[in-house]
């Protein structure tokens, strides 16, 4: 009717087609997200994204299941994840209003497909919630004798409040978090380097691990392969700077920027600190469920590495939860502004932030967090499970 009294009256309207003014028209109802995220957050997000317990504990698993070679399955999916975030790179620049990712699948796929994209990565990342608060409670345990739920409880509730400050607030958090992270892993290259070329390690050079135990890929090609699907599990994430990107200044510019930076960091953070992991020392002295990088600091000789890497993977396990809540908040808000969700989930608060969306998330996370107390071996593993499929799959 707008378009109808604007056209009888001569207003100029006449020339527009109806389709593009009742997209105007919803463009100025739908309320907008803040752009308050700087480059530097970004940059430091996507590397939050990347670098979490999935490297510092989960890498011991693929170490033993591949041997030295599992740097070939880490140089694999490393450039799966490459090529995809290239991808995102482009449609993102053409889209930077989407606010998700998942969007993209909406534009290229259809509705369909972009409601079925929003709804499984909305739940792998609330379920991931669950599991970060779940580690970083096992981890304070150690050192506090409370209750792992309670404790668990206690990081979602905190980490809810950083998202629901104000999406800067969220940026801040995220990126001292994920420079910690950077100055960690840094360090260790740099301790592990000298020692594997041979500069403080008393023997020389330690490269012949590499192959004096079985051989480089002692067991067998296939199994390299076979890791790349389970170390890829580790690289994901690196996805969340799409988003994130979407409330910068600059959205296309930003992503456009930290598109090739992530391959720098891929090669740096993975390929780096797992070649020094296997050439320090025997891949058959791996644990698999504990941190091999606190395997090589104590191969090595430095002290008080358990509780180093125990405060390492905590800031890794935050970082993640963090972003794991800013994801789902996000994915929500979109999926309702669609009308894929609840319309009332895309209202804003003051500082311009879904709230209710937040809220909603932090919510499911605490009904994970209880599934794992209540039924750890059958409804949590299920979730789990289900979990880590759905994001091949997307």
């Amino acid at each position: 009717m707008l378009v109808d009294d604007a056209v009888s009256h001569g207003t100029g309207l006449d020339m527009m087609p109806l389709d593009d003014a009742r997209a105007e028209d919803q463009a100025r109802q739908s309320p907008t997200l803040s752009h308050s995220l700087r480059g530097r957050h970004v940059s430091m997000i996507a590397i939050g994204g990347i670098i979490g317990a999935g490297l510092f504990v989960g890498s011991s698993t693929a170490i033993h299941a591949v041997g030295p070679a599992v740097i070939v399955s880490y140089t694999l999916a490393g450039l799966v994840i490459l090529m995809i975030m290239r991808m995102l790179s482009e449609l993102a620049s053409l889209h930077p209003g989407a606010g998700s990712f998942t969007e993209l699948v909406r534009i290229g796929l259809g509705d369909r497909a972009g409601f079925i994209c929003g709804w499984l990565y909305w739940y792998f990342w609330v379920v991931v919630v669950a599991i970060e608060a779940i580690a970083g409670a096992v981890i304070i345990a150690g050192w506090l004798p409370l209750p792992i739920w309670l404790i668990g409880g206690g990081l979602l509730a905190a980490m809810t409040g950083v998202n629901l400050l104000s999406t800067r607030s969220y940026g801040e958090f995220e990126f001292w978090l994920s420079l910690m992270k950077v100055v960690a892993i840094l360090a260790f290259i740099l301790i592990a380097g000298t020692w594997a070329f041979g500069i403080t390690a008393p023997s020389g050079p330690t490269f012949a691990n590499l192959t004096a135990h079985g051989g480089f890929a002692p067991r067998g090609w296939g199994a390299v392969l076979g890791g790349v699907t389970s170390v890829i599990f580790a690289l994901c994430g690196a996805e969340i700077a799409t988003i994130a990107a979407a409330e910068s200044r600059e959205p296309a510019r930003t992503i456009a920027r930290i598109t090739g930076s992530v391959a720098l960091r891929i090669l740096l953070f993975y390929f780096c600190s797992i070649a020094l992991i296997v050439s320090v020392m025997p891949w058959t002295e791996i644990v698999p469920g504990k941190s091999p990088f606190a395997a090589v600091l104590m191969h090595i000789g430095i002290p008080g590495v358990a509780n180093l890497m125990s405060a390492v993977v905590l800031v890794a396990v935050l970082s993640c939860l963090n972003s794991g809540l800013y994801v789902t908040s996000r994915v929500l808000f979109t999926l309702s502004d669609n009308g894929d969700a609840p319309r009332a989930l895309v209202a804003l608060n003051r500082r311009r932030v879904p709230a209710r969306a937040i809220l909603i998330a932090s919510l499911f996370g605490y009904l994970a967090l209880a599934a794992s107390v209540l039924s750890p071996e059958l409804v949590f593993s299920f979730l789990v499970n289900a979990s880590g499929a759905t994001m091949l799959i997307i």
